[in-house]
């Protein structure tokens, strides 16, 4: 068992769980920052929120918003940056001013994405599971730079998520897998506590969780306590 901690900034004004709180560049920037100190071995730039009703943005919105985070970030940060996007111009800024990970889980195929990689040859994708069988998709030559996410929460419902949850080991037996579940519906429902702020234990606890069936990234707001509670259970698990 060894998984890395993805750190979520969101330079957005109206994300479902921070929104706000890093959407000023500098705060974005320290919070990144911060992340790397507790522990992040990715850090993840998203400016679009994927609240229900949130108005989309256009590649250019979404790039004057990253710019002022993304460049200074790429130039001294110790970690791998992601940027979490489904526009190809935005992923192409990213890539160009230092990004290494494009995380994309629009759930139709984006054929420019991977495109993309074939240019970069060291950057990563993030893509939905459902996109690895898309014969829309040559994905052959990229397979070892590949991430897959389960999708969890994206219009589905606790059965569902559930199901995909338990699919973790299937889906790393096909690749490096990618769980972005921190502070989603899918926690309140287990944990029954309907307050954001209250589920921290059951944010880490599915964490630890999809570490131990075979998740290699848990994309995750608390990366602190998140961090800890892998070190312990992979100490365990190592020592088993």
């Amino acid at each position: 068992m060894r998984c890395k901690v993805m750190g979520i900034v969101n330079v957005t004004p109206d994300s479902f769980s921070d929104g706000g709180l890093y959407y000023r560049p500098e705060e974005a920037v320290r919070r990144a920052r911060n992340a790397m100190r507790e522990g992040a071995e990715i850090i993840d730039l998203g400016a679009e929120s994927t609240r229900p009703g949130a108005t989309p943005l256009s590649a250019a919105a979404e790039i004057a918003r990253l710019a002022p985070v993304l460049e200074p970030l790429a130039k001294t940060a110790s970690v791998p940056i992601s940027v979490d996007t489904y526009h190809p111009e935005t992923a192409a800024f990213a890539l160009e001013k230092g990004a290494a990970i494009l995380n994309c889980v629009y759930p139709e195929p984006i054929p420019e994405m991977i495109d993309l990689l074939a240019r970069h040859p060291h950057a990563e994708l993030v893509l939905p599971w459902t996109c690895l069988d898309d014969a829309r998709l040559d994905l052959a030559p990229f397979r070892d730079r590949l991430y897959l996410d389960p999708m969890i929460g994206f219009g589905t419902t606790r059965e569902e998520d559930l199901a995909l949850l338990r699919q973790i080991p299937a889906f790393a037996r096909r690749g490096r897998v990618l769980v972005g579940a921190s502070r989603k519906r899918i926690v309140k429902k287990l944990t029954g506590e309907k307050t954001t702020g209250k589920n921290l234990g059951g944010n880490v606890g599915l964490a630890v969780w999809c570490a131990l069936h075979g998740a290699h990234v848990v994309r995750v707001h608390d990366v602190r306590e998140t961090v800890q509670a892998l070190r312990v259970a992979e100490t365990l698990e190592a020592q088993a």
